[in-house]
């Protein structure tokens, strides 16, 4: 056990930094947050108590039963020799008077060796105090941004220091502004950094933040689009009041600042996922506000076919790629639920998906893109009885489906729907779970959940872990009550941590067969509380950092991190015996064998480890799969707007409000009417032959005359105006104290970026986290909160509020 002595005073902020080096340019911050109120008197915690929210359950669901394997006393001194604890002990501390920050100071810690061991490098930052909310900035490769915590008065400017190889070194800088928010990478180049000041300027840096320059003022947001483009919404009065009005104006920068071109007058707000440009309009103040798309980086756009929202209902973009949009457009009222809709590949026409889609009064939603299998969707959706039950899609939101029931549960005789319900962001918000659905693109068809098994999803009931292994048409019970839990060696290892609200840990579970059996191992004989579970980003580790907090008698608080190699457990290469073919999407056809495992076209066999093979894929491992193309049928297409499936015949029959809304169409000025045979295919269907819509329905051609497009006039103005990669492993651990706070608050802020190409516009896709823990009245509670960019883009899960209202 190695203890650091690390000087702090009633503020303490914690960071742990990793990133993996080796080619994948995943990088992972972990934090997190604890509010002690009484060990700062030397006071024992206070049990927590029970409130009316149910936070603390004492029933439980249906019982079933999971594979509990002993370690063997071999097993337990192997895991015993590799285990290593690291104990950060807080002590009292006076900021130097040399200190350019008034009154506080940080310890800043990088490990090379997954955090089996430290060295102290705050030389490098000068000790500065580093920003609670947004104080690290992890991007592409090796790159690392830390944020000064410094006062706005009597300093013209923010302090950053920059690292290109990952905190072996780092750059100090003057910026000639104060930062509103995080620094933004661009996608491809670290070196090109945007930023926005509290004054609302826009500031570009081409030489990774030595040098900046503001290329517009009175700026609310920005995103970076495709290649260079830079998108940004400005008030040329307030912006707070611009956006409230609709005020806005959204302009694009395709030469990094030089020039500028209007995009559309009078927006909400906008947004950039995938390749898709989004804003809301409001066309005059009598109107409901439309949404328009572009998905040519701005140069032209239209007006979606989608549901108008009034001022009191919002729009939310649920997930996107290259080829489609998930929509959710808000019911009017406070009914918590929506319709969410898919796009066609130019954003325009919506196809309606889901109706009743749950969209809870905080405005979050349970929708989830499942991973680790391609075309896979989760939700729920609150029905007309008030409750909220679980839905799956294997078609990208074709056709949902309620989930099977897990093949080892059985709900009883007084229960007459018994299916498995998945609690989501609406759960984990409520503190029901501390986790959510979990899969990995590198662990094909596993998917790890808190779920619940009835008629609905219950708050009242205990959850449990459930596993697939099938990216989600078949369910196991594994593991009793709320875990925290992590996919380690791209599939072959499970770990979890079972989640205690009133106690301490002092054990981990893991299973090398996707969670049919468990062993246990106590990896401390000195319990701690539970802060956050870290391990390598890519799945392709195999050792695991548990993260905690000791509260000593002396009332000073110990950080503790107890690193686990399983690696030198699970000591056997696989080889191909160890592998089977298998294919996916097989239960989806349930039992057309001519088109069984057919999904978006395309019939795929994947090679992946037998669950009885207990060995390690390793680093090099590579999932391989074969692709075959399939016949088209009629579950390859949608119902195209203004058509519904009719119930009796499952053809797409047209609407008779549809007339009028295409001729609305043409009013607003649209080129022309879509012409459509009540059928769409599925975007990303690459289904050959079979199935031809055409022949069933009688297509509509309501011819519109040219008009202009509904946007102002292009028009420009005058612009106001190496990393190298270590094949290490990294872990920072930043402490930084201050002085003059009454109430002892303990931060680790983890922030996981996650660097990912893709092959057609090579846009890498980010994964931020974020993992709270609060130490309260109601006891230790963990809160993840989690934006999850998919096939290469940004997702944004946000409401008219903040992206477009």
């Amino acid at each position: 056990m190695r203890r650091f002595a690390v000087p702090v005073g009633v503020r303490v902020f914690l960071c742990v930094l990793l990133l993996s080096a080796e080619g994948e340019g995943w990088g992972r911050m972990l934090s997190f947050r604890r509010t002690q109120q009484d060990e700062s008197r030397g006071q024992a915690r206070s049990r927590p108590r029970r409130d009316a929210s149910g936070a603390l359950r004492s029933s439980y669901g249906p019982p079933f039963t999971s594979c509990r394997v002993p370690l063997t006393p071999a097993e337990h001194k192997v895991l015993d020799d590799n285990t290593h604890e690291v104990v950060l002990v807080l002590s009292t501390f006076s900021a130097p008077i040399e200190s350019f920050l008034e009154g506080g100071s940080s310890r800043l810690y990088r490990s090379t060796d997954y955090g089996k061991s430290f060295r102290d490098i705050s030389h490098r930052i000068n000790h500065t105090f580093i920003r609670e909310e947004f104080g690290v900035s992890v991007g592409p490769g090796s790159s690392v941004i830390l944020t000064a915590d410094i006062p706005v008065v009597d300093n013209r400017g923010g302090i950053i220091f920059t690292s290109t190889d990952a905190g072996a070194t780092f750059r100090f800088i003057q910026l000639p502004f104060h930062l509103a928010q995080p620094i933004t990478y661009h996608f491809l180049n670290p070196d090109y950094l945007a930023a926005l000041s509290i004054d609302g300027g826009l500031w570009l840096s081409l030489d990774f933040g030595a040098k900046w320059t503001k290329v517009h003022d009175g700026v609310h947001s920005f995103s970076w689009g495709a290649g260079i483009n830079l998108f940004f919404s400005y008030s040329r009065v307030d912006s707070v009041e611009a956006e409230e009005r609709g005020n806005l104006v959204l302009k694009r920068t395709n030469d990094l600042g030089k020039t500028f071109t209007t995009i559309h007058d009078d927006i909400y707000s906008f947004g950039y996922i995938g390749a898709f440009l989004f804003f809301s309009v409001m066309e005059d103040s009598r109107s409901p506000r439309v949404m328009y798309f572009s998905s040519d980086q701005g140069d032209t756009f239209r007006q979606a076919l989608l549901p108008s929202a009034s001022t009191e209902q919002f729009y939310s973009i649920l997930d996107g790629d290259e080829d489609m949009l998930f929509m959710h457009v808000d019911n009017p009222g406070d009914t918590f639920f929506g319709t969410m809709y898919t796009s066609d590949d130019r954003g325009i026409l919506f196809s309606k998906s889901l109706e009743r889609h749950l969209f809870d009064g905080q405005r979050k939603s349970d929708f989830t893109n499942i991973t680790s299998l391609r075309g896979v969707y989760l939700t729920n959706k609150l029905d007309d009885d008030g409750r909220i039950r679980s839905v799956i899609s294997f078609n990208r939101g074709g056709t949902w489906r309620q989930l099977n029931k897990p093949e080892n549960v059985e709900c009883g005789a007084q229960v007459q729907n018994c299916n498995l319900h998945i609690h989501g962001e609406h759960s984990r918000n409520n503190r029901i779970v501390p986790m959510l659905a979990l899969s990995e693109p590198t662990a094909v068809g596993l998917v790890i959940a808190h779920g619940t098994v009835g008629d609905s999803l219950s708050s009242s009931q205990h959850p449990d872990v459930f596993v697939s292994s099938d990216g989600g048409y078949n369910w196991r019970g594994t593991l009793r009550g709320p875990h925290h839990y992590s996919i380690l060696d791209s599939g072959g290892l499970i770990v979890a941590v079972e989640a205690h609200r009133e106690g301490q840990v002092k054990t981990i579970k893991f299973s090398t067969d996707e969670g049919q059996c468990w062993k246990s191992y106590n990896f401390t004989e000195q319990p701690f509380f539970f802060a956050g579970l870290a391990s390598e980003p890519g799945t392709k580790a195999m050792n695991v950092s548990v993260w905690g907090f000791r509260p000593e008698e002396d009332a000073q608080p110990m950080w503790v991190a107890v690193t686990i190699d399983f690696q030198s457990l699970i000591t056997r290469e696989c080889a191909d015996q160890d592998y089977e073919e298998w294919l996916a999407h097989s239960s989806y056809t349930e039992g057309e064998l001519e088109v069984s495992g057919c999904v978006l076209g395309i019939k795929e066999i994947y090679r992946r480890l037998k669950k009885q093979s207990v060995c390690r894929n390793g680093r090099g491992f590579v999932m391989s799969k074969k692709q075959t193309p399939c016949m088209c049928t009629r579950k390859d297409y949608l119902c195209d707007f203004g058509y519904n499936r009719d119930v009796n015949t499952s053809n797409c029959v047209r609407q008779s409000s549809a007339a009028n809304k295409t001729s609305e169409i043409c009013r607003n000025g649209e080129d022309d009417e879509p012409l459509s045979a009540g059928y769409r295919k599925v975007p990303s269907n690459k289904c050959e032959g079979g199935f031809n819509p055409q022949l069933h329905v009688q297509t509509v051609v309501r011819p519109c005359g040219v008009k202009p497009s509904p946007g102002p006039p292009a028009r420009s103005s005058s612009p106001t105006t190496h990393f190298d990669t270590p094949r290490e492993r990294l872990v920072l651990i930043l402490v930084c104290a201050g002085a003059g706070v009454v109430v002892l608050v303990v931060v680790v802020s983890a922030l996981i970026a996650v660097r990912r190409v893709v092959y057609r516009h090579r846009t890498p896709a980010y994964r931020f986290s974020n993992l709270q823990i609060q130490d309260n009245e109601n006891g230790l509670a963990a809160d993840l909160e989690s934006t999850t960019s998919t096939n290469g883009t940004v997702c944004q899960h946000d409401s008219d509020d903040d992206l477009i209202g």
